[in-house]
C-alpha cells in the first residue's frame, strides 16, 4: 500500500505539509481535495521521490521513499495535469519511446493494445500528437503508466480542462484500473468527480489533512458543503 506516516515538508518558515497520515491500498482510488497551495502537489512529489521529507515517511509497499530511489520509482507512475509528450511523434511512437525509456520493449501490436485499453481509437494511434485533444493526450499518458506495469498511479488535476464526455471516459478508465488492483492517488479540485470516481476522499487545508471519508459515506452535496466550510 501507499502510506504516509507523520509526513512533513517545510521550506524555511513555511510548512507546506504537516504531520500527514494516510494509506491507500491496491484497488483504491484516493481523491485529495484542496485549494491551490493546500499541499496536494507536495504530497505527490514526496511519494514520487522528487523531494525529500523534512520529517516522517512516505512508504510504498513498506519501502521508504527517498529521492532517486529505484526500488520505489519502479512501482509508480505519474500523470500530471498537462501530459508532456512529443508533438512531432504519433501516439504510438510516444508510447514506444517512454516505455523503452522505462526499460520495457513492446511490439507494435502490444503498444496498440495498450492504447486501445485506455480508450484511444485505433484510427488515432499513428496521428501526430499535435492533432490530439487534451483527453486523448491523457489517454496516452495512462497508457505510458500501464506500460511501466506500475501498481500505483499518481495523478495531479487529471480532469482539469476535459469536456464532460472526456471526463466520463477518464472516470471509466480509472475505475477499470481500480478493478485490476491498481491504486490511484489523485489530487483534484473537482468535488463531483471525486465522489464519482473515488473510493476514499480527503480534504486538505494549509498542509493538513482535515477530513477523510469513503465515498459510500458521503454524497456530492454533503462533500461540497463540507469542503466549502473547510476552506
Amino acid at each position: 500500500m501507499l502510506k504516509a506516516i507523520n509526513l512533513t515538508k517545510t521550506y524555511g518558515k513555511h510548512q507546506a505539509l504537516s504531520q500527514l497520515n494516510l494509506s491507500v491500498d491496491k484497488g483504491e482510488i484516493f481523491c485529495l481535495l484542496g485549494q491551490n497551495g493546500a499541499g496536494k502537489t507536495t504530497t505527490i512529489n514526496l511519494f514520487l521521490g522528487l523531494i525529500g521529507a523534512t520529517e516522517g515517511e512516505a512508504l510504498i509497499d513498506g519501502i521508504a521513499v527517498q529521492p532517486n530511489n529505484n526500488k520505489t520509482s519502479q512501482k509508480i507512475a505519474y500523470i500530471p495535469e498537462v501530459v508532456q509528450l512529443y508533438s512531432n511523434l504519433s501516439g504510438i511512437e510516444n508510447l514506444n519511446f517512454f516505455s523503452r525509456l522505462a526499460g520495457f520493449k513492446y511490439s507494435n501490436t502490444e503498444l496498440s493494445d495498450l492504447l486501445l485499453k485506455v480508450g484511444l481509437q485505433e484510427t488515432a494511434h499513428h496521428n501526430k500528437m499535435s492533432s490530439y485533444s487534451k483527453g486523448m493526450r491523457q489517454k496516452v499518458g495512462i497508457a505510458i503508466a500501464l506500460s511501466k506495469n506500475a501498481d500505483y498511479i499518481f495523478m495531479d488535476e487529471p480532469i482539469s480542462g476535459l469536456d464532460p464526455k472526456a471526463a466520463l471516459e477518464f472516470t471509466k478508465i480509472c475505475k477499470g484500473l481500480s478493478d485490476e488492483g491498481k491504486a490511484i492517488f489523485m489530487a483534484t479540485h473537482d468535488i463531483f468527480n471525486a465522489v464519482n470516481v473515488g473510493t476514499k476522499i480527503g480534504i486538505m487545508k494549509e498542509g493538513k489533512l482535515v477530513h477523510t471519508s469513503t465515498t459510500d459515506q458521503i454524497s456530492a452535496t454533503e462533500l461540497q458543503n463540507l469542503y466549502l466550510k473547510t476552506i
